[in-house]
């Protein structure tokens, strides 16, 4: 009976705790249940957004792809190996073609010439197209996009405003020719009308003649600068040593400077052994037109300078003066054809200076120097030899 008992309250036990723990189940179900609805909540939330996203998305391609395909510039994807992987119309068009899987340095060879203002030649000289490409690296897949746009018709205005400012410069040089030419001509009719006269002395009528012949030198000079100008001063180059060509240059300076009173500093190069190569005479001629011109404004007990040395792969000759300067707004045309601020002066002297020097390879500047007075500066390459 006891352990009858005893059984009993065992099972009664058993029972309480199997409820016990099947009410924790099923809460616990009930709670998972909860948990699952919420996350089945958020997932149809999410596959609505990845929906809606990629919809989007299909539709910014396909956007893309429309104004790609419309798109006037040409537009060339290269794999990482540097093949045509895609093009758009406008590429096929720009370049006559489609070249998908082709190798674009190759292709570039062989369709296109670059040229010196960094555009490339599409054609035959005659009808040839311009492009410009654009580079844009895509670090995503390692290859590149390329951009073509079409300048052809850029290039052709340039070329036609190039034609236009020259034909302008023309007209310019040809009013100051006339005028330059005026002034002399006009003095050399006077000085000739004066010789219908009857002149009864010979001194005078001798002095006419001369003044006249002067005014017609001026005439033959200045047409012979502007001819040497339009024409070019090099003719036939050669290798020279410096230094005896400034000695001669020097020799024809030295007395117009004694007879103006002015001190000439001939610094001859210290390395006798610097050769240019140059047309002696050119040369000589546009280094004796800055000195002239910096002994026109050196004033009497003054001093006019020349020197030489070699920089890097130039020769430097440098013409110097204790003079006034040479204002700022002044040194922005002083190398340009018929500008003077000198009384009588034809305004060709610097101007076949800056031609000369860019005939054989070099540059020509000027600049006030720190202690007064101006520098002119031509620059020339060294010769190799």
């Amino acid at each position: 009976m006891v352990s009858s008992l005893k059984d009993q309250q065992q099972l009664e036990a058993a029972f309480e705790q199997f409820n016990a723990v099947s009410s924790q189940l099923i809460d616990a179900y009930r709670q998972l249940e909860v948990q699952v609805n919420v996350l089945n909540a958020q997932l149809d939330e999410a596959n609505s957004q990845l929906r809606k996203q990629r919809d989007e998305n299909a539709e910014l391609a396909e956007r893309l792809a429309s104004l790609l395909k419309m798109l006037p510039a040409g537009v060339v994807e290269l794999s990482p190996e540097g093949r045509v992987t895609a093009e758009n119309l406008a590429a096929e068009s720009l370049l006559s073609g489609c070249y998908i899987g082709e190798e674009w340095g190759g292709l570039l060879g062989r369709l296109l010439r670059q040229e010196a203002d960094g555009s490339f030649a599409l054609g035959g000289d005659g009808e040839s197209r311009r492009l410009t490409l654009q580079y844009q690296d895509l670090p995503a897949s390692g290859g590149r996009i390329v951009l073509i746009h079409d300048v052809t018709r850029l290039h052709q205005l340039n070329s036609e405003l190039a034609q236009q400012q020259n034909l302008a410069s023309m007209g310019s040089m040809a009013a100051s020719l006339a005028h330059q030419l005026r002034t002399p001509l006009a003095s050399a009719m006077l000085y000739t009308a004066n010789l219908k006269q009857d002149i009864p002395r010979p001194e005078d009528r001798a002095r006419f003649v001369d003044k006249s012949l002067a005014r017609m030198r001026a005439l033959e000079g200045l047409i012979q600068n502007m001819l040497g100008f339009v024409r070019g001063q090099v003719s036939s180059l050669e290798t020279a040593k410096v230094a005896p060509l400034l000695e001669d240059v020097c020799a024809v300076l030295a007395p117009q400077c004694h007879d103006k009173g002015v001190f000439f500093d001939c610094n001859l190069p210290a390395d006798s052994a610097i050769t240019v190569l140059i047309d002696r005479k050119a040369l000589q001629g546009a280094l004796i037109n800055l000195l002239e011109n910096a002994l026109q404004f050196a004033s009497p007990g003054g001093r006019v300078g020349v020197a030489v040395a070699p920089d890097g792969d130039d020769v430097v000759f440098c013409v110097d003066d204790d003079g006034p300067g040479v204002d700022d707004a002044v040194r922005e045309r002083i190398f340009e054809p018929f500008f003077t601020q000198r009384p009588g002066g034809t305004g060709l002297g610097l101007a076949i200076v800056k031609k000369v020097a860019e005939e054989l390879g070099g540059s020509v500047r000027c600049y006030n120097k720190v202690t007064g007075g101006a520098c002119f500066e031509l620059r020339l390459p060294a010769s190799r030899e």
